[in-house]
């Protein structure tokens, strides 16, 4: 990947192709399964969803006209007004190694306190065990059981981090 990579908000026209890169990647690494993102209807609707929620941005990351993942933050349904989800950080295969994961995290931090949150919660599966490093050096910190209820019970590693 030589060409300039760009991070914008995500379009309508983003959705299929946004989904196909979640899904792929979760089978990829083994967490196709119940309780993910995977089966979760609004995986096929992130426009939608995003788009209806004034506190929520979500940006992908595009390589002249190839989208090659995105990342968002989102008020997931019993989380206090004070904290926000990471949500759907996803990058196709050729794009990871680059840098561009960590610049996507970075960029949830920065709409988040720009959105007034205080901290910033994940969920991950232990299977997507690559970005534990990362998050871990970008500040999240393990956390004993989840917050909030976002719905994704195959999820049991769960991190949080100041904004």
């Amino acid at each position: 990947m030589t060409a300039s990579i760009t991070l914008r908000p995500l379009a309508a026209a983003d959705n299929a192709v946004l989904a196909r890169i979640v899904r792929d990647t979760l089978r990829e690494f083994g967490s196709d399964k119940p309780g993910t993102a995977y089966f979760d209807h609004s995986t096929d609707h992130l426009f939608e969803l995003f788009a209806a929620e004034p506190r929520s941005a979500y940006i992908v990351a595009t390589q002249d006209d190839t989208l090659l993942g995105g990342a968002g933050v989102y008020p997931t349904a019993g989380l206090p007004p004070t904290i926000c989800e990471m949500v759907k950080v996803y990058l196709l295969p050729t794009a990871r190694g680059l840098g561009l994961g960590q610049r996507l995290v970075e960029q949830c931090f920065d709409m988040a306190h720009a959105l007034g949150y205080e901290q910033i919660y994940l969920e991950t599966t232990p299977e997507m065990k690559k970005a534990l490093p990362l998050y871990e050096k970008l500040g999240f910190r393990y956390l004993p059981g989840p917050l909030g209820n976002s719905g994704h019970f195959g999820c049991d590693i769960w991190m949080l981090r100041d904004v």
